[in-house]
C-alpha cells in the first residue's frame, strides 16, 4: 500500500521532532514548535482536502461496509420521535474498485446480492433468485454517489462541496448536485474521513431517505487480478437485459 503525502510528512516531522528535542537548545525549541504546527495542520486536513487527497491518490481499494437504512419520518410521525425507530434494515459486504467505472459491491447479509461493474456494464445479481440483470454503464455513474468511489473523478461536473465539520473526530464534507445534474434520486451526500482514509457516507435522497454507509478495513491501491471485475453469469441464472 503506497502512502500518501500527508502520511510522508507525518513521518518527517516525527523524525525532525525526536531530533530536536535530543539537542534542547532555544533555537532548536522554535523549530519543534513550527514543526508541531505543521504536523497539526497535515495531519487535520479539511474533510474536503481529504476528498481530493483519497481520489488523486487512491486508484483502487478493498474493503468492508455495513450499510443502514433511514426512513423518512411520516407526517403523523411525533417530532421528537428517535433516530433509532426510523431506522430500517441494516446490511454489509465487502467492495472492491478500480477507476474508473469498475466494481465489486457484494451484500453478504442478511441477503446475498452482487453489483458488478467492468466499466462498460452493470450487473446486478440476486442469488436468491439466481437472475441477472445487465444494463449498460453508460453515465449512470456521473451524478450518482458511486462516482465518489468508482467514477473518473470529474466530481466537480455534477458536485458542488463544502466543509461540514468534525463530528465524532471525523471531518466531513458535504456534496450537494449542480442543477446540470439529471437522472439521480440523490440531493446530497455526506462523506467523513479521519487521518486521510475514508471512513463513512450519508447519502440522501429525494424523499428524505437517508442511507449510512461505514467502511472499515480499507486497502487502498492492492494488486488486482487483470479479470478481477469480469462478471460470469451464474450456471442456470435467468438474464434480464434492462
Amino acid at each position: 500500500m503506497k502512502l500518501n503525502k500527508v502520511i510522508w510528512k507525518v513521518f518527517y516531522m516525527q523524525s525532525v521532532l525526536r531530533s530536536a528535542l535530543r539537542s534542547g537548545s532555544n533555537a532548536v525549541k522554535a523549530v519543534v514548535f513550527g514543526a508541531s504546527l505543521l504536523l497539526a495542520s497535515q495531519a487535520f486536513a479539511s474533510g474536503t482536502e481529504q476528498l481530493k487527497a483519497f481520489i488523486a491518490q487512491v486508484h483502487a481499494a478493498h474493503g468492508d461496509f455495513v450499510q443502514r437504512e433511514v426512513k423518512a419520518p411520516s407526517k403523523a410521525a411525533s417530532a421528537t420521535q428517535s433516530m433509532a425507530a426510523r431506522l430500517g434494515g441494516t446490511s454489509s459486504g465487502t467492495f472492491t474498485f478500480a477507476r474508473p467505472g469498475k466494481f465489486i459491491w457484494s451484500y453478504d447479509k442478511p441477503y446475498a446480492q452482487v453489483l458488478q461493474a467492468d466499466g462498460d456494464k452493470l450487473y446486478v445479481y440476486d442469488k436468491d433468485l439466481n437472475q441477472v440483470t445487465i444494463r449498460p454503464l453508460g453515465n449512470a455513474l456521473g451524478a450518482s454517489p458511486a462516482a465518489i468511489l468508482f467514477g473518473n473523478n470529474d466530481l466537480d461536473k455534477n458536485f458542488t462541496s463544502r466543509d461540514a465539520g468534525v463530528k465524532d473526530g471525523i471531518d466531513w464534507l458535504e456534496l450537494t448536485l449542480t442543477p446540470k445534474a439529471q437522472d439521480t434520486q440523490f440531493q446530497q451526500v455526506g462523506i467523513g474521513f479521519k487521518n486521510g482514509n475514508l471512513e463513512a457516507m450519508e447519502l440522501h435522497d429525494v424523499f428524505g431517505n437517508v442511507t449510512l454507509l461505514t467502511f472499515s478495513n480499507i486497502e487502498k491501491n492492492p494488486t488486482l487480478k487483470p479479470d478481477q471485475f469480469k462478471f460470469i453469469v451464474p450456471k442456470g441464472a435467468d438474464v434480464i437485459n434492462g
